[in-house]
């Protein structure tokens, strides 16, 4: 006789298939592989006792994972490596997993988010990796949630954690200005939809009009905040024979990376021709020929300080609105300075 589903549970149905809680759990949620002859086995225990997997997952709804996700749109920029680095370096003290899982925009209208309350505990969501809507049923349905390079969306007052993007962009121009002379200085957008790009382009702007220098569209050109597609942009712009420029704020260090092939393959040399900065303060680059002058943001710490806040959602303790890590200018060859000048 078939026994009723309510009374049955993942365990019954691990023991019986002779597999354990985590195998049974991966085949109904379909996040990681399980062979053929398991999934069988499982399926077929599963018929024998009438469990349903929709049982399931409103037991795992109330169940503590002892996992928080991180979302993010990709992980092809080295940027996140210190970010990770910090995450885990919290969760792991909580004696927790971290799940890592990229979401990209063409996937979104055809599957639900990877990571979520079916298998965390509270989740990480980086800059645009999830859409508002999606953010806004996580919240309706008090699932714990972090941002990290993004505002809460209005009246929500989900935790943020970022980095100051338009002060620091800001002395980085006047430096340019100030004391390298230059006056046509390209500006790398980073993806259209994100806060850091925005807020980069709005120091820009603020350091031109400052020193009485024209916006002018044309020398905004897309980065993308990754290094092929900066290359690319500027071997385009070059190749159509536009405006001259004799800096670059290449929005973050990927792409700056990108920029320094570029013109190098153009025959352009750094900073004699041309000075470079950029964002972030990856590890490499102060070994980049020549080594670059960049923003430091404290890319680990924002890991850490996300981290922080999730688990105080999750054990329900005080949380702050929004963290704001200080940044700083650092000096090196690439606009003309010596190296490892500092300029807070």
């Amino acid at each position: 006789m078939t026994r009723r589903s309510t009374s049955v549970t993942i365990h019954d149905v691990a023991r019986q298939a002779g597999v354990s809680v985590a195998t049974v759990s991966r085949f109904i949620n379909q996040n990681s592989p399980v062979s053929d002859d398991v999934a069988e086995r499982i399926r077929r225990v599963m018929a024998d006792l009438g469990y349903s997997p929709h049982a399931t997952a409103r037991q795992l709804a109330t169940r503590k994972t002892r996992s928080i996700g991180l979302l993010l749109t990709s992980m092809h920029n080295d940027f996140f490596a210190p970010l990770l680095s910090g995450i885990e370096n919290v969760v792991s003290q909580k004696g927790y997993n971290v799940l890592v899982a990229t979401y990209s925009r063409e996937l979104r209208q055809e599957y639900l988010p990877p990571i979520g309350p079916h298998n965390t505990d509270g989740i990480l969501v980086f800059a645009d990796s999830l859409e508002e809507e999606q953010i806004r049923k996580f919240q309706q349905r008090k699932f714990p949630q972090v941002l990290i390079h993004r505002s809460s969306p209005a009246g929500l007052n989900i935790p943020s954690v970022t980095v100051e993007n338009k002060a620091a962009t800001r002395k980085m121009i006047d430096h340019l200005i100030e004391v390298h002379h230059k006056k046509q200085i390209l500006f790398m957008r980073g993806p259209i939809r994100q806060e850091d790009s925005y807020w980069r382009e709005m120091g820009y702007k603020a350091s031109l009009e400052t020193h009485g220098i024209a916006y002018d569209e044309a020398l905004i050109l897309n980065g993308g905040f990754e290094r092929e597609i900066a290359q690319d942009a500027i071997l385009s712009y070059v190749s159509n024979g536009s405006k001259p420029f004799d800096a670059v704020f290449a929005g973050d260090d990927d792409a700056a990376i990108g920029v320094l092939t570029a013109l190098k393959e153009i025959g352009k040399l750094v900073p004699a021709d041309v000075a470079v900065a950029g964002f972030d303060d990856l590890r490499l680059t102060p070994y980049l020929d020549p080594p670059l002058t960049t923003v430091r943001a404290p890319t680990e710490d924002v890991g850490i300080m996300a981290a922080h806040q999730l688990f105080n959602l999750i054990e329900e303790c005080p949380v702050d609105a929004v963290t704001l890590l200080p940044t700083e200018i650092i000096l090196r060859r690439s606009c003309g300075c010596p190296n490892g000048t500092h300029h807070s």
